[in-house]
């Protein structure tokens, strides 16, 4: 096909333009359709007359099979290409033609021994297929040196991710055999359709690179599974800055794992679960986390969560000793309109009011009719508590989600009018204890959250003016409170939280039994706030919620 004379002299003025400084040779939007070798001369001249070409952009352009072998023939000489900038390069192509086309380009790069740091593949819909094209690419030497990889909007797919996460791993592999492992910084692939088998998949790649500082995996239809694989591999990436896991599905359980491993990043500046369903709960464990880490952080990104006023407004607290936040979006949650106007208020009165996003869209408060939607929690409730770092400790075994170490001493066999006291609490028996009261203490553990609260319900119902109950009982909830108040925030926010649920106080995920409340709990809690061991900011959580 003979090219139109003036597709020639549009293309010829183009390629006037091409040059930019440091090494890079640009075509970026010019809409050319490019189908054939002749269709390309031009081009191809360029590229080979471009002694030190570092850099090529290609995208949006349109570039067919034969095209695509004209161009790779002029790059196999071209040995300091670094960076590719090929997204949005395959509009109006056939599906079958685009891994052809990337097989033909990636051939070139590794014969002309190119060492790539940048590949940008984005907006072109290849699909799984797609990925098998530049698989050997991913694995060969000529990816080893890859900063940044850039997949966006591509189609892959679960077989996609799946391949993609096989090709990088083997790209660690041997590039850890020669000395220099791969150290990928970005990774992009948001609108892929990845899913959880798909983000496992990844996670595994990320966890063993631990070298990522940019992970922007928005609109996967990821759940919960997912998001805990890639909570585990978040935490071996110490330098991560930015995380958008947008438009995925956390949940509580996904949340609890997220908030715990962001526990471990010190660099974290942007935080991107808008969308993602975090709830209630999820919020006031990512408000933990804030206030005991994450210093650098510039933006929280919480909106379109489910999340209501109280739950907002200890996201709010958690944020006032930020001194690098700049923005926090907790818009198109369920504040309900009082709701808003308390969240504006409380970050006017701690000097912020002007780092709060919009409001705009807030889906107003729940009702109560919802209360029993379930999600996908079909398990029970011990699996999905917030244990400290249950790494991998090669003998730890978890059963039912209860960790424990296959050769640590069995504890202590709780005394039997300990467990005829919890079984079935009176004062009488409280009373009877004596000494042994000090025992209920042993009984609770943080990381059982469920239990702790009903132990501490329980003792706190006996609860009555008459002086030697009065002092059993306060005396029992200040030991048992200044254990489970001991660890880390989170945890302690967790417990408070999972308390708030069993007391009706605040909606929980997943089915949780709640305790008809009795005068005596309340009073409990208001001698325990004004404790030493109680922290003014785990007072303030409650008394948000009490308010409310």
């Amino acid at each position: 096909v003979i090219m139109a004379s003036d597709d020639i002299a549009q293309l010829a003025d183009a390629l006037s333009k091409t040059h930019v400084g440091d090494g890079e040779l640009s075509y970026k939007g010019l809409g050319l359709k490019l189908d054939n070798a002749q269709s390309v001369e031009e081009l191809v001249r360029e590229i080979e007359q471009y002694q030190s070409l570092r850099a090529l952009r290609l995208e949006g352009n349109t570039v067919g099979v034969d095209a695509a072998r004209a161009i790779a023939k002029a790059l196999e000489s071209k040995d300091l290409l670094q960076r590719c900038y090929w997204s949005d390069m395959f509009t109006g192509r056939l599906r079958s033609e685009i891994p052809t086309a990337l097989r033909s380009l990636g051939s070139a790069l590794m014969s002309a021994g190119a060492r790539l740091t940048e590949l940008d593949l984005s907006d072109n819909a290849f699909g799984p297929d797609g990925v098998k094209g530049i698989e050997q690419l991913l694995k060969s030497p000529s990816c080893h040196t890859l900063r940044e990889l850039k997949l966006n909007n591509c189609g892959m797919g679960i077989g996609g991710g799946k391949i993609l996460a096989e090709a990088l791993i083997e790209c660690h592999r041997q590039s850890s055999a020669l000395g220099a492992p791969l150290k990928l910084r970005v990774f992009i692939a948001g609108r892929n359709r990845l899913e959880n088998e798909g983000a496992r998949a990844l996670a595994k790649a990320f966890q063993l690179m631990g070298s990522l500082e940019e992970v922007h995996m928005p609109q996967n239809g990821i759940n919960y599974a997912g998001v805990m694989a890639l909570a585990s591999a978040v935490r071996h990436n110490p330098e991560l800055r930015v995380l958008n896991f947008n438009d995925n599905t956390f949940t509580k359980k996904g949340t609890l794992a997220m908030a715990q491993a962001l526990r471990h990043l010190r660099n974290l500046q942007v935080i991107n679960f808008g969308d993602c369903l975090v709830r209630s709960e999820g919020a006031i464990a990512l408000a933990a986390v804030l206030r005991e880490g994450l210093p650098i952080l510039r933006e929280l990104n919480l909106s379109f969560g489910e999340i209501t006023e109280a739950a907002a407004l200890v996201v709010a607290q958690a944020v006032k000793d930020k001194p690098h936040m700049e923005t926090v979006d907790l818009n198109g949650n369920c504040l309900g309109e009082e709701g808003c106007e308390a969240l504006r208020e409380a970050m006017e009165n701690m000097d912020k009011g002007d780092m709060l996003a919009s409001l705009s869209d807030d889906e107003g408060e729940p009702d109560d009719e919802d209360e029993e939607e379930e999600d996908d929690d079909d398990d029970d409730d011990a699996s999905d508590d917030c244990n400290e770092d249950n790494e991998e400790d090669g003998d730890i075994v978890k059963e039912n989600g209860i960790t424990r170490k296959e050769d640590s001493p069995a504890k202590p066999q709780s005394p039997a009018e300990i467990m005829s006291f919890l079984s079935c609490p009176s004062a009488e028996k409280l009373l009877q204890l004596g000494e042994m009261r000090t025992n209920l203490q042993q009984q609770v553990d943080a990381s059982d959250q469920h239990k702790a609260a009903d132990v501490l319900l329980k003792i706190a119902s006996l609860y009555s003016e008459e002086p030697g109950t009065k002092t059993a009982v306060l005396e029992t909830i200040d030991a048992v409170l200044q254990k489970l108040l001991s660890g880390s925030a989170l945890q302690s926010y967790c417990f408070l939280s999972t308390l708030l649920v069993m007391m009706g106080l605040l909606k929980g995920e997943g089915k949780v039994k709640k305790v008809s409340l009795v005068p005596g709990q309340l009073l409990c809690l208001e001698h325990a706030v004004q404790q030493e061991y109680f922290p003014q900011h785990h007072a303030s959580l409650l008394h948000t919620f009490m308010s409310k």
